[in-house]
């Protein structure tokens, strides 16, 4: 029989039951002989200790089980906010998804998020409302909550019996069916309309069709824990979900979405193939030039010497492979994966300071799980710093140190991340044998402005013969070390942030020798006295120029009870938002503006009270805008301040 792949995500907020469903569907496919427990931390994919003490998705985790001739790799992802490029990441190479929602709690702020992501990227989806069984339960207010805040385009497939008891079952309908189809296909309205009935079996077609094109959403009932209804989602996960596209036979087409170590340190690289296919010893090629030799390589649950299109590979030998990168050339119809810098940083020290050196590779071994997650070293290591996106983040660094590495921490607490532009143009030069200067280098450096977003570009206006080729081999590798070393001094301004969105020019450059004139006699410069000497020339530099702090900003989308526009509308305006007219429809409101990332975290805390609850907000991040007053001055990670 031949086999079909389906690569499925399941999504959720937090404590709706994904994970317990993910069980339930092993369970049934005969993978697992009992069903593992959340809160005991027996379940097959929240392995982390975090992820069993919290009873939360921390890392995705992909397991594979077969519905009848398709092959469902399935990929549990995290609900936590703090979370959320985790799961962009998985929804870029899924097929199709499943977003669970609990009957009792019904469409919550993480929720709406998801679906909107789900929207976004057209990934067909699957609505499942878990938990009949649980006292609360209540299936038509959910279906209306999911109507009314995330999609109408839904259509309900089944229905609850005697919700809130252990006896709470399922059962298949149709009843809305011809309905809703009829919306995205005229010859089905017209039928609908001279009330000329369609076969079960059109209908089952047209139902898969416009699944599988993301313009309707099935919805189904049930209970993960009892088993209630997962029958019938299983049908529609094989029947009405895409399975994997991609020609075996073309050129190779990849992208890394996660990264862990082996028990013996190795790293392990998941990738989804869109085409081609990856053999065991094959040479990648990856898109930034990088080039890897495949040592072994397995699908999801099995060895194997060979993973084709349409698959997720689990690949080792790939030494500096790191999460997001591209294995040959991806279509145009593979989204390009973006996410938002993190905002906040936090310093983290052991508390046994001999371990210092043992905390530094740690974390940089944990930044190729998380490349999100950045790393900054002081002199001599002499203290470290890591980016983050929220507390729960912080924790589970923490617990996964302890765990891992067996490393106790502090952290700190998290503060903003900062950037600095310069606001003018900056010229300076250090020549040889000149007081002041130890090394035997000339260098002159000019900074200027470049537009937002453009990073950091260095420009070489010198003549050869004043390029130590005898220490560079050639000018390209000259200017390669040198952009490495403006890149290295510019990761703190004059303010002690990292600067960006300017163009660096070498207008100057000369050596000594023990033969050379006068002005110019000593001895041959080894690349450290270039690599000393960038920091000292374009900190002058930026001195002239003039720098300016900019703070992060998120664009903002709150959702809330249309009888607290008022309320809402005063705290944003208190928090310094630039916000625009609300739009009302229904009972609900939207309201949209532009706000420091800083002050994105109150109106959270402030939104729960002044919506009953109710209110959601969904922010994405904007850009740099510059600080007003005082700039903010970012503690040197250059001096051992610790006391």
């Amino acid at each position: 029989m031949l086999r079909r792949t389906l690569n499925l995500g399941i999504l959720a907020h937090v404590d709706a039951g994904k994970t317990t469903l993910t069980e339930r569907l092993l369970y049934r496919a005969g993978v697992i002989e009992a069903i593992g427990s959340v809160d005991a931390g027996t379940t097959q994919t929240d392995s982390l200790p975090l992820e069993q003490q919290r009873g939360i998705t921390i890392k995705s985790a992909v397991v594979s089980f077969a519905i009848d001739d398709v092959t469902v790799n399935l990929i549990d992802t995290p609900g936590h906010p703090d979370f959320i490029a985790e799961v962009e990441r998985v929804l870029n190479v899924l097929d199709g998804a499943v977003l669970v929602i609990s009957a009792v709690e019904g469409v919550q702020p993480q929720t709406r998020l998801l679906m909107r992501a789900l929207r976004r990227l057209r990934v067909p989806t699957l609505l499942f409302v878990n938990k009949i069984d649980r006292r609360g339960a209540d299936s038509r207010r959910v279906l209306a909550e999911i109507s009314e805040k995330l999609t109408p385009a839904i259509v309900g497939m089944t229905s609850a019996r005697g919700e809130g008891s252990r006896a709470a079952s399922v059962v298949a309908h149709t009843e809305y069916l011809v309905e809703a189809l009829a919306e995205h296909n005229d010859a089905l309205l017209r039928a609908y309309v001279e009330d000329a009935a369609a076969s079960p079996r059109q209908l089952q077609a047209e139902l898969a069709a416009q699944t599988k094109q993301a313009l309707v959403h099935p919805v189904y009932f049930g209970s993960a824990i009892t088993g209630a209804g997962v029958n019938l989602l299983t049908e529609a996960i094989a029947e009405l979900l895409p399975v994997a596209a991609g020609d075996a036979d073309e050129p190779l087409s990849a992208r890394v979405f996660k990264v862990e170590r082996g028990p013996a340190g190795e790293k392990i690289a998941y990738a989804r193939v869109f085409s081609g296919t990856i053999r065991v010893r094959d040479r990648l090629h990856f898109r930034d030039g990088k080039e890897a030799k495949v040592t072994a390589l397995a699908g999801p649950a099995t060895g194997t010497d060979a993973v084709a299109a349409g698959e997720i590979a689990r690949l080792w030998g790939l030494a500096e492979v790191e999460i997001g990168d591209t294995i040959g050339e991806l279509g145009s119809t593979t989204p390009a994966e973006s996410f938002p810098p993190p905002t906040l940083e936090a310093f983290v020290a052991p508390r046994d300071p001999s371990e210092q050196a043992s905390l530094y590779v740690a974390l940089t071994q944990l930044t190729e799980q998380d490349p999100l997650i950045n790393v900054r070293r002081g002199e001599h290591g002499a203290q470290l710093s890591v980016s983050l996106y929220g507390e729960v983040q912080k924790e589970v660094l923490e617990s996964t140190l302890a765990d891992e590495y067996g490393l106790e921490v502090e952290f700190r607490e998290a503060t903003p991340i900062y950037i600095e532009r310069p606001v003018g143009r900056g010229y300076a030069i250090e020549v040889l044998n000149t007081e002041g200067n130890p090394f035997h280098a000339t260098m002159g450096l000019r900074v200027d402005p470049a537009p937002e977003g453009a990073g950091i570009e260095l420009r070489l206006q010198v003549d050869h013969e004043v390029v130590p080729i005898y220490a560079y081999k050639t000018r390209d590798r000259f200017a390669d070390a040198m952009e490495q070393y403006v890149r290295d001094a510019l990761r703190e301004g004059l303010y002690g942030w990292q600067v960006t969105d300017c163009v660096v020019t070498m207008t100057d450059s000369d050596y000594s020798s023990a033969d050379g004139p006068p002005a110019k006699r000593g001895p041959l410069p080894t690349p450290a006295d270039f690599r000393k000497l960038t920091p000292v020339v374009l900190m002058q530099a930026l001195e002239h120029a003039g720098t300016v702090v900019c703070e992060p900003t998120v664009r903002v989308a709150v959702e809330v009870p249309a009888p607290t526009i008022g309320a809402v509308m005063a705290a944003l305006g208190r928090l310094g938002a630039a916000v625009e007219t609300p739009s009302v429809r229904a009972e609900l409101a939207t309201i949209e503006g532009t706000l420091s990332a800083v002050r994105a975290d109150s109106l959270l805390r402030q939104l729960p009270p002044l919506t009953g609850g109710e209110g959601v907000l969904e922010s994405t991040f904007a850009g740099y805008l510059p600080v007003s007053g005082e700039f903010p001055t970012r503690r040197s990670l250059w001096e051992d301040r610790r006391p």
